[in-house]
């Protein structure tokens, strides 16, 4: 069964890299080129017209690599995450079409995403809770403790975890290859959770990202020929959420997913001080990548530093439920 994950990561990383191939030519031709916010780094402005909806190589690797596996599948709970993830890219993918529609940065309102989004996250818990595939027990890494949540409570609960978190890698996407190389390591690490735990069918779904993302940095790594979009980051938001609550265990994002609430924290501070010190700036600019590019980091320094931090905290998360696996 291992063997079998492993080559799927194999494939789908070719598989990637062929769709890459194939899409770019079309999205050129589209014009399906990316709107550079006003207000980010001036030396972006040199991106604009890149394209996007880069994403839709992993994506597809990821559903046609379950596709192929589905005769040797015993359990199909994979496919309610490939669905979350797959409703979260369509989200973005609407914000996408907006953007290059009406050729701007903006394209669903904040009110449209969020209410879109809170209505994915419900519908997948409900659907997961109905399954028996998710409990309502919150474990809790390192002291190996589970407490027990009223259903209504812990779907609220994640139902906020999960639309947080959506958008804390959605704001990771911010320079060339960054989203793509933090997240391969959080792959590893659910692929390697879901093989310990014995649910090999879900290990499938990490794995393809494994290789489907590899693949996909092949275009997206400094200067990027291909930006993810919304459509990308979205659909990998969801994925991480979705895995972490099938896995039952969705404390452990705040380790394995330790870049993105930063990168989140620094908006949200940089936001907050702004107003109490009537236009003052806690960094140079948010989200926290940016504020490096200010200091004078190179994309390929972030993108390898962040990628780091990420590889580390994967590995005390998995220390952290070593004990739990047994």
């Amino acid at each position: 069964m291992t063997t079998r994950i492993i080559i799927t990561a194999i494939v789908a990383c070719g598989l990637s890299a062929a769709i890459g191939y194939l899409l770019l030519p079309i999205l050129r031709a589209l014009k399906a080129g990316q709107s550079i916010r006003e207000v980010g780094p001036t030396w972006h402005n040199s991106k604009a017209g890149t394209p996007m909806m880069g994403g839709l190589m992993f994506i597809l690797t990821a559903v046609l690599c379950l596709l192929v596996s589905i005769p040797a599948m015993t359990d199909f709970s994979v496919f309610y995450v490939l669905a979350l993830g797959l409703c979260f890219g369509l989200v973005g993918f609407l914000d996408d079409f907006f953007k290059l529609k009406f050729k701007r940065n903006l394209g669903l309102t904040s009110i449209q995403k969020a209410l879109l989004q809170m209505a994915v996250s419900a519908i997948y818990l409900y659907l997961l809770y109905r399954a028996d595939v998710m409990t309502c027990d919150l474990y809790i890494p390192f002291v190996n403790v589970v407490f027990h949540i009223h259903p209504i409570v812990y779907i609220f609960f994640a139902m906020f975890v999960i639309v947080g978190c959506v958008n804390a890698v959605n704001l990771t996407d911010g320079v060339d290859g960054l989203c793509g190389s933090v997240t391969v390591p959080v792959m590893v690490f659910f692929t390697a959770v879901a093989i310990a735990m014995g649910k090999y069918d879900l290990a499938l779904l990490p794995a393809s990202l494994v290789g489907g993302l590899v693949g996909y940095l092949f275009y997206n790594w400094h200067p990027a020929k291909v930006f993810m979009g919304d459509t990308g980051s979205l659909f990998l938001g969801g994925i991480v959420c979705g895995l972490a609550f099938a896995l039952d265990m969705p404390i452990v994002l705040i380790l394995v997913g330790l870049v993105y609430i930063v990168e989140t924290l620094s908006v949200i501070l940089q936001v907050g001080y702004f107003k109490l010190t009537h236009g003052k700036r806690l960094f140079k600019m948010s989200p926290i990548h940016h504020h490096f590019e200010m200091c004078g980091w190179k994309e390929i320094k972030i993108c390898f530093v962040f990628s780091a931090v990420s590889v580390v905290m994967c590995a005390v998360a998995w220390f952290g439920i070593s004990g739990w696996l047994g």
